[in-house]
């Protein structure tokens, strides 16, 4: 007997909530490489309990690091995506992203911008979403 999930009813399963993720991070990667920004790193963390990840790493072709946080929700109650980057949350993306400056000989001019995707094909991509100041 297979799962009510799935296509016992006629419909293919839900696809879960890592696979949507993978989705909207894949369509993030697309939309900022359209816009000039090159990868550097997917998924950057930083170790031990409590740390964070940083789902995209970006260059802009001034040099600019861009430590970018994907957030997708399929309806926008509640503000939506972006609206879910917590203070909890950036503070978590920063450790992340000084772990991964602490390894750099030079560090970089640096932004933290967030890539909001609400539902089918809407993306907005906010530029200096936060900022570092604050998280020690």
């Amino acid at each position: 007997m297979q799962s009510r999930l799935g296509s016992e009813w006629g419909r293919p399963p839900r696809p879960t909530t890592k696979a949507l993720g993978d989705a909207a991070e894949a369509l993030a990667l697309s939309h900022l490489q359209a816009a000039g920004l090159e990868l550097v790193a997917r998924n950057v963390r930083s170790p031990g309990r409590g740390g964070g990840e940083v789902d995209l790493v970006m260059r802009e072709p001034d040099g600019t690091l861009v430590f970018v946080e994907v957030r997708q929700r399929s309806r926008s109650d509640f503000g939506g995506a972006a609206a879910s980057v917590t203070v909890a949350k950036q503070r978590r993306i920063v450790f992340a992203a000084r772990h991964m400056l602490a390894r750099m000989r030079q560090i970089p001019p640096c932004r933290f911008d967030v890539v909001a995707v609400d539902g089918p094909g809407h993306i907005n991509w906010i530029k200096g979403a936060f900022d570092a100041t604050g998280y020690n």
